[in-house]
């Protein structure tokens, strides 16, 4: 964790700045995203809202190096990584400086390592013994509430929420800077999301990041300090969770308030977000 001075801001983990990433080229060329500029703090959560398409993937993939950006930078952790080449991805990477999280941890997870070898897969790649690795996995069980019982199990023994409970844990072993969660928890029942997403509540204690990626304002809600809100690629509103749910300034953000009935009542009426709708495309 990072040692802050009274008094001085905690330097951000990941400081986007004018992001623009096109894809395609002549005329079949696209902008995904447009002047995204936003920044995480050590210990905080973002919730990164949008509908398909929106842009939050390409932001993530971005993010890890998976996609080159057309403008703008991308630092992570005090690193500036916009032209990164694949060495110095790999060597990131391998530090475990960013993990990511996948909506469907059945295929994020190779079904033939049992719960151990999967977990304790990023320590050796880091150079960690193996004894000292297997020692700290199995002290990060009661992290994500999994029992030592389940260490020799493969993912296809598992239930759908003990299995993302693992790639949580997967991440974290690393004791990552930077987590990004990828609709961590929209394959999963009531059930076993609210058992996630309160295990990912109390991860910030910890000083990590967390960018949390999700269609669904009502599972960020809860857990996120800050909500950016993405449309059409471009970053159109962004702040304090409950400023964003309880007074959305763009359309696009009310429409997104007013259709989820968990976080202001019944959902918006047919002729509402006609009405926003109208609104977002003149």
């Amino acid at each position: 964790m990072t040692t802050e001075r009274p008094g001085v801001p905690a330097r951000p983990v990941l400081d986007i700045t004018g992001l623009q990433v096109h894809y395609g080229t002549g005329r079949r060329r696209r902008q995904a995203l447009d002047g995204v500029s936003l920044s995480v703090a050590p210990g905080e959560t973002l919730g990164l809202i949008g509908e398909t398409g929106s842009g939050k993937s390409t932001l993530a993939r971005t993010v890890l190096g998976l996609v080159r950006p057309s403008a703008g930078s991308v630092i992570v952790d005090g690193e500036d990584v916009t032209a990164h080449g694949p060495r110095q991805w790999r060597d990131l990477r391998r530090r475990g400086v960013v993990q990511y999280v996948f909506q469907d941890p059945l295929r994020s997870l190779d079904p033939d390592l049992t719960v151990e070898e999967s977990l304790i897969e990023p320590l050796l790649v880091r150079g960690e013994p193996r004894v000292k690795a297997a020692q700290r996995v199995r002290a990060f069980l009661p992290r994500v509430r999994l029992s030592e019982d389940l260490i020799g199990r493969l993912p296809g023994e598992l239930s759908g929420g003990q299995r993302q409970r693992i790639a949580v844990a997967r991440a974290l072993v690393t004791e990552p800077r930077l987590i990004i969660l990828d609709e961590p928890v929209s394959a999963l029942d009531s059930a076993n999301r609210v058992q996630v997403l309160e295990i990912l509540k109390n991860l910030p204690a910890t000083g990590v990041a967390l960018v949390f990626i999700s269609h669904d304002l009502g599972s960020v809600a809860g857990i996120a300090d800050r909500i950016a809100v993405l449309y059409r690629g471009e970053l159109v509103e962004t702040g304090t969770a409950p400023d964003v749910i309880g007074r959305p300034r763009h359309p696009y953000t009310r429409l997104l308030v007013g259709s989820a009935p968990t976080l202001r009542g019944a959902p918006a009426d047919r002729a509402q977000r006609d009405s926003l709708r109208a609104l977002l495309d003149a």
